[in-house]
């Protein structure tokens, strides 16, 4: 929420992420330390990631050419900051954007559709304590529903968002679902 609740797309969204994030970061790479990988390429490694990510933030370059094919390039990275529901839960590679078109996320951004940056559904303010802790309020009430079995809150925890127990709820793929039929039908 912190990096993604912008209505803006420029460098400075780059920078943004959240603020507990230096908590739990760590442990996505200590796989890879256990498997002999010097924690220092690791970090350095990252830290180029980093700086590759942040500086594909930005709606001043249009298209990077041929580079369009395999590494992610400001265009792409507009399109995984869309709030459209055409371009929500797209391009999530942060360097590659092989990744995305092998696993089905790729889209490509599209003149006839203008990129609106956000959040989709928009939250109901920008306070901090709201854009940091916004999401996590909202599973902490779904969770207190009466009545939910154990599989139910697991659901809540780790189902996407929208993901409703009694199938009143819309998740992406269902708004996206509801987008395409309206889009195919002249609507």
């Amino acid at each position: 929420m912190t990096h993604h609740n912008s209505d803006y797309f420029n460098l400075t969204t780059g920078f943004r992420s959240p603020v507990l994030q230096p908590l739990y970061r760590y442990l996505y790479f200590c796989p890879l330390a256990f498997m002999g990988f010097n924690p220092w390429h690791i970090m350095v490694v990252y830290a180029i990631g980093q700086v590759y990510g942040t500086w594909v933030h930005t709606q001043t370059v249009k298209s990077l050419g041929i580079l369009e094919y395999f590494l992610v390039t400001p265009s792409h990275h507009r399109v995984h900051h869309a709030c459209n529901i055409k371009y929500l839960d797209r391009n999530m590679g942060m360097c590659l954007i092989v990744w995305d078109k092998i696993f089905g996320t790729f889209e490509k951004e599209d003149p006839q559709t203008p990129v609106k940056f956000g959040i989709y559904p928009k939250m109901p303010d920008n306070k901090p304590d709201t854009v940091l802790f916004y999401e996590w309020r909202k599973i902490w009430k779904d969770l207190r529903q009466p009545g939910l079995k154990l599989s139910d809150k697991i659901n809540y925890i780790f189902n996407a968002p929208g993901w409703r127990h009694d199938g009143n709820g819309k998740t992406v793929k269902q708004y996206q679902k509801n987008y395409g039929q309206k889009n195919t039908s002249g609507k």
